[in-house]
């Protein structure tokens, strides 16, 4: 099989996150028992509803706030940051293509919501969040944008720390973004799976947060198949939206070399917080295979399919390298 280029790699990350969020938005809260009880071998069909009642395909949280910070990399104006924490304001607010002016999302996160409340008070992206404690995945599963668009590591490890912490300022919550972002970067250069966690290892060193080395490790001895058959992931918060859990499952799902669709079914298989953990680990298994890897009928569904598709051919071409 030929090797992807780098927009097959892109294009991947960013439709992997949206077909990850969209097979798991049908499983959300559910427990790892009743989903083997109703999907024995997974939900293997992008088919909707969900305790939202989602149409299939349709982006959830996950994908519009992705999308809220590719956007800002595409347009970003004098301060990508600041784009990015307006779109993500005007999502929350309803000022948001594809939905009624005014309407809010179907489904926000306590933290997002918290951040977002606090850069509508300050206006200012660097004094916003919702402060040590909150650990959610909420900017984890929004921050592949700045790995397919920076090429510049030090601008990558700040921005992807400063868009994390518009709402999510726990050093663990932007200390995993960096881990993510650097893994997933290493990929889009061509490094293995398995180098490219190991560079991810290196800046978790760097950044001096145990929790996120620890959960890094965790990743790398986690057997997906296993756990997903058993139930016994033996998370933290039990895959329940702890964003150190949904880094660990991605990076044991990057290391998981079967398929695309095996590894991403199996990631929702474990339960819980579904659509993010299914989002975060398909950006990252993605990358790693191009957008060639995803099951044609999962992509046929996905509402921002030719846009992202757009996107990336833009970055493809046209790579950051310098400036805000």
């Amino acid at each position: 099989m030929t090797r992807p280029g780098r927009r097959e790699r892109i294009a991947g990350g960013l439709l992997g996150v949206h077909a990850g969020d969209a097979l798991g938005a049908t499983l959300e809260f559910s427990g790892w028992a009743s989903i083997h009880e109703e999907h024995p071998d997974g939900l293997r069909e992008i088919v909707g509803g969900g305790p939202f009642g989602w149409s299939p395909g349709h982006a959830t949280d996950d994908t519009d706030l992705t999308r809220a910070v590719l956007l800002a990399y595409l347009d970003p104006g004098d301060d990508v940051v600041r784009t990015a924490a307006d779109h993500m304001l005007a999502w929350r607010d309803g000022d948001w293509p594809g939905r009624e002016p005014g309407s809010g999302p179907r489904d926000i996160g306590g933290s997002t919501s918290a951040g977002l409340r606090a850069y509508a008070a300050s206006r200012d992206p660097r004094d916003a969040g919702a402060g040590a404690g909150s650990a959610g995945n909420g900017s984890l599963m929004r921050c592949l944008p700045t790995a397919l668009a920076v090429t510049d590591r030090d601008r990558r490890i700040r921005e992807a720390t400063e868009i994390s912490a518009i709402t999510h300022d726990d050093e663990r919550c932007t200390a995993a973004c960096v881990t993510y972002v650097e893994i997933a970067a290493e990929m889009l250069r061509g490094a293995s799976p398995t180098d490219a966690v190991e560079a991810g290892m290196r800046t978790a060193r760097g950044l001096g947060v145990s929790a996120v080395v620890d959960a890094v490790e965790y990743g790398r001895a986690l057997p997906l198949a296993g756990a997903a058959a058993t139930g016994q992931t033996f998370l933290a918060d039990g895959g329940g939206g702890y964003v150190l859990d949904s880094l660990t499952l991605a990076v044991a799902a990057v290391l998981d070399r079967r398929s695309f669709e095996d590894v991403v079914v199996d990631v929702v298989r474990t339960g819980n917080d579904t659509d993010t953990n299914g989002a975060v680990a398909g950006g990252l298994v993605g990358v790693r295979d191009g957008v060639g890897a995803i099951p044609e009928r999962w992509l046929e569904k996905l509402q921002f399919r030719e846009e992202f598709l757009a996107a990336a051919e833009r970055l493809a071409a046209e790579p950051r390298t310098a400036g805000r």
